[in-house]
């Protein structure tokens, strides 16, 4: 009897201690999730003010305030149905674009720009547009630049969509647009891409941005395969040129991050 007395408040001892444990658990997870959607809950106010007091003065500073009104409405929503912490922070990182596109009209409006905003990885790789450049693809004119002007009244803060960087820019028409809405890119895009990036310092060539690299990848990738060459003319091919190739491989890089905004 007493064994099974022993054994009984064992089993007592540890349900109780799993019953604590389950306790904690859900009321950290309880923790985070209301510090995440306080947090969410600031940069959509701090959007919404923005969005609410500022008034466009030529085309493209009107654009610009139109696409932060568009997020600051899709980060409320997303805010009333945020039920984990990942989807708190989601709504952060909408409230941030749109708060680029502030920042963006504020400057196309030669405002302050007010204060910094948090750096995100996946806009600096992406690059951004540093020279005024107009080409035609299939008989369409297509102009980006890197201020506003009555040409180029489209601005995008830069990031990936559907897998591929887009570089920060102001632009003639909003070309990345067709690609958010369905989730892929069209061969056209890729023409126009080409014709308008080609040479561009921090922007990837037309092939490595078709397989979702950017420029930094696409420079990495380049130096592998100079390794596996050089190692092949010393002897080493077949060394070289599989740990070139396994390491980029193997590096994954996160490609469809921040598609969703």
């Amino acid at each position: 009897m007493t064994e099974v007395a022993i054994l009984l408040a064992l089993l007592i001892v540890g349900v109780i201690g799993g019953l604590v444990l389950v306790s904690q658990q859900r009321e950290r997870r309880r923790r985070e999730l209301e510090d995440a959607k306080a947090e969410a809950r600031r940069w959509v106010e701090r959007l919404g003010g923005q969005v609410l007091n500022l008034t466009g003065i030529d085309v493209a500073s009107q654009q610009a305030i139109a696409d932060a009104s568009e997020r600051y409405n899709a980060a409320g929503s997303q805010l009333e149905q945020a039920q984990t912490t990942q989807q708190a922070k989601l709504v952060t990182a909408t409230a941030l674009e749109g708060l680029y596109y502030v920042r963006a009209a504020r400057l196309a409006m030669d405002m302050d720009p007010g204060p910094s905003l948090p750096d995100d990885a996946e806009r600096a790789r992406a690059g951004k547009v540093t020279a005024d450049r107009e080409v035609e693809v299939e008989g369409h004119q297509y102009v980006a630049s890197p201020r506003a002007g009555q040409a180029t009244p489209h601005y995008y803060p830069g990031g990936r969509v559907a897998g591929r960087p887009v570089p920060e820019g102001w632009y003639s028409e909003p070309w990345w647009k067709p690609a958010l809405v369905t989730g892929a890119w069209t061969m056209a895009s890729v023409f126009m891409f080409s014709a308008m990036f080609s040479g561009m310092a921090g922007i990837p060539s037309a092939e490595a941005w078709q397989d979702g690299y950017n420029a930094a990848e696409e420079d990495a990738m380049e130096s592998g395969d100079m390794g596996g060459d050089a190692g092949g003319d010393m002897g080493g091919g077949d060394a070289g040129g599989d740990f070139g190739g396994g390491f980029f491989d193997g590096g994954g890089f996160g490609g469809d991050f921040g598609g969703g905004f």
